[in-house]
C-alpha cells in the first residue's frame, strides 16, 4: 500500500520521467509469451519496469526532497559496456519522436551514451513524429531534425546517421541537401513487400544501406503509454503525462552478428504545469 501511495506522491510532484528497460534479451528468455509487436513489447516493458521500480521506493519519503525527474531503472537489469568489449560491439539506436522538438534528439543520444557507458553511438536512425492522415513527409519536415543529427556527428557523439520510411524522392532531396549524408534508410516491408526498384537503384548508386523494419508509424500511442503507467500501480491518474521520445538500442557483436543486448530508453513529461 505504501509503495502505491508513494508512487502517486512522486508522480504528482515530478515534471519529467526517464525510464530504462534494461536488457530485454535476458528478460525474453524468462518470459513464456513473446510480444506480438514492437508496440506491445514496449508497453509491457514500461509497465514491468515501473512496477519493479515503484516497489523499491522506501516506505518513508522525505517530502522536502522529492525529485523533479524520476529516474526509473533497475540497476541489476542494466549493464554498461566495458572498455574492453567496446571495440567488439556496434551500438545502433533508433529514435522515435512524439513531437518535432530537435532538442529531444540530443537528449536521447546523451541519455543513451550515459546509460550504456559509451562516449559515441555507431549508428542513429531517426523516426520523425507521425504525420496526420493524408499528410506526406517533406524535406522541410526533416531538415531541422537532420541538422541536429549532423551536429551530433560533428561533435563525435554519433558516427553514422540514417532515415526511416523515405521514398526515393524524399531520400534524394535529403541526400542532395544534407552536409552529412544518410548512410541508411529503413523500409517497412508491411507497406511494400518488395523494395521499390527506383529506391534500390538510388541507394546502390550513393552507397546508402537499405534496411527493413516492422515498426508501426506510431510506436506507442499516448493512450497505450498512459495505460502502461497506470497498470504499474493501482488507481494512478496519469492523464497529464505524455511521451516525448523513445530510443531503442541494440548492441551487436560485430564478429558474429548477434544481438548481445537490446532495450528501450523512454522520456516523458508532465503537462499543464
Amino acid at each position: 500500500m505504501e509503495a502505491h501511495v508513494n508512487a502517486k506522491v512522486l508522480l504528482n510532484h515530478a515534471t519529467s520521467l526517464h525510464l530504462h528497460t534494461g536488457n530485454l534479451v535476458n528478460r525474453s528468455r524468462l518470459k513464456k509469451k513473446c510480444p506480438s509487436s514492437p508496440s506491445e513489447e514496449l508497453q509491457d516493458c514500461i509497465q514491468a519496469t515501473l512496477s519493479k521500480w515503484f516497489a523499491t521506493i522506501p516506505p518513508t519519503l522525505e517530502t522536502n526532497q522529492l525529485p523533479m525527474t524520476l529516474d526509473c531503472s533497475i540497476p541489476e537489469e542494466t549493464e554498461a559496456i566495458t572498455a574492453e568489449e567496446r571495440e567488439e560491439l556496434k551500438v545502433s539506436v533508433k529514435i522515435f519522436l512524439s513531437e518535432c522538438d530537435c532538442s529531444s534528439i540530443r537528449n536521447a543520444v546523451e541519455m543513451a551514451c550515459h546509460s550504456l557507458g559509451v562516449s559515441q553511438l555507431d549508428s542513429v536512425i531517426i523516426a520523425p513524429p507521425p504525420l496526420p492522415d493524408g499528410d506526406n513527409q517533406t524535406l522541410e519536415h526533416l531538415q531541422p531534425l537532420w541538422a541536429e543529427l549532423e551536429g551530433l556527428v560533428r561533435s563525435n557523439k554519433v558516427t553514422a546517421i540514417g532515415t526511416s520510411d523515405l521514398d526515393k524522392t524524399i531520400l534524394e532531396q535529403l541526400y542532395n541537401w544534407a552536409q552529412v549524408k544518410p548512410s541508411s534508410n529503413q523500409v517497412n516491408l508491411a507497406s511494400c513487400c518488395v523494395m521499390p526498384p527506383d529506391l534500390t537503384a538510388f541507394a546502390k548508386e550513393f552507397d546508402i544501406q537499405l534496411l527493413t523494419h516492422n515498426d508501426p508509424k506510431e510506436l506507442i500511442s499516448a493512450t497505450a503509454f498512459q495505460e502502461a503507467v497506470q497498470e504499474s500501480t493501482q488507481d494512478l491518474q496519469v492523464a497529464d503525462w505524455s511521451l516525448e521520445w523513445v530510443l531503442r538500442y541494440s548492441l551487436i557483436v560485430k564478429s558474429r552478428g548477434i544481438i548481445k543486448s537490446k532495450g528501450y530508453l523512454v522520456h516523458a513529461k508532465r503537462n499543464n504545469l
